[in-house]
């Protein structure tokens, strides 16, 4: 069989009864349903089984042949179904003579220059891009050469939480859900007067056991 030149993104959308096809864009996704076209096997089958349901018999028994028929045929009606359901999707897109590419000419195709956007890009849309793409990146620059962290004392150590009530620190001195201090107060050795944690056994300046 000869190759079929198409989109090679479509979904099968066929059925026992017939065959239809959805064709994808290929840069965008945007599809086109092809016209359903019946099987006739599938059809008989149909028509079979109906009568079968009112006489029986021997109707029956076609009925059933019928489903082998069909499975025997589907290869062969499947290809030839597809091949016309492609060469009315042919008509719905446009391919692009640099790439090969199918692609929507509501969206993906620019009519200037005959060639779908990824190879011949519309210009306005470029540059409406390449702004906000430079004005993004100079956001971030511009952040990271600012002070983001004004009032910040990194030389204390910080806390995630409360070390009253445990709720969740907001870079307050005092904490907004109990009143303490975020920072807990810092005590003195007994011994030689170094601050130390509270909670602290042993003094790290001393050694002292601490009361």
């Amino acid at each position: 069989m000869a190759l079929i030149a198409f989109t090679s993104n479509y979904t099968d959308r066929s059925n026992n009864t017939g065959y239809q096809f959805e064709f994808h864009c290929d840069k965008c996704g945007s599809g086109h349903l092809s016209t359903f076209q019946a099987s006739k096997a599938g059809m008989a089958g149909g028509f079979l089984r109906a009568a079968g349901g009112l006489f029986g018999g021997r109707l029956n028994q076609l009925a059933n042949a019928s489903e082998h028929l069909k499975d025997a045929l589907r290869g062969p009606a499947w290809d030839a179904a597809f091949r016309t359901a492609v060469e009315e999707g042919k008509t719905k897109f446009k391919q692009c003579s640099r790439c090969g590419k199918w692609v929507c000419p509501e969206n993906c195709w620019n009519a200037k220059r005959g060639q779908c956007e990824t190879c011949a890009p519309d210009l306005q849309e470029e540059a409406a891009a390449a702004q906000a793409t430079a004005a993004k990146n100079q956001i971030w620059e511009k952040a990271s050469t600012t002070d983001q962290t004004a009032g910040l004392d990194v030389t204390s150590a910080q806390t995630a939480q409360c070390p009253s009530c445990g709720a969740k620190s907001t870079g307050a001195k005092f904490c907004g859900e109990c009143g303490k201090p975020m920072q807990a107060a810092k005590t003195n050795c007994g011994q030689c007067n170094a601050k130390i944690e509270p909670g602290t056994k042993f003094c790290g300046e001393c050694g002292a056991k601490q009361l």
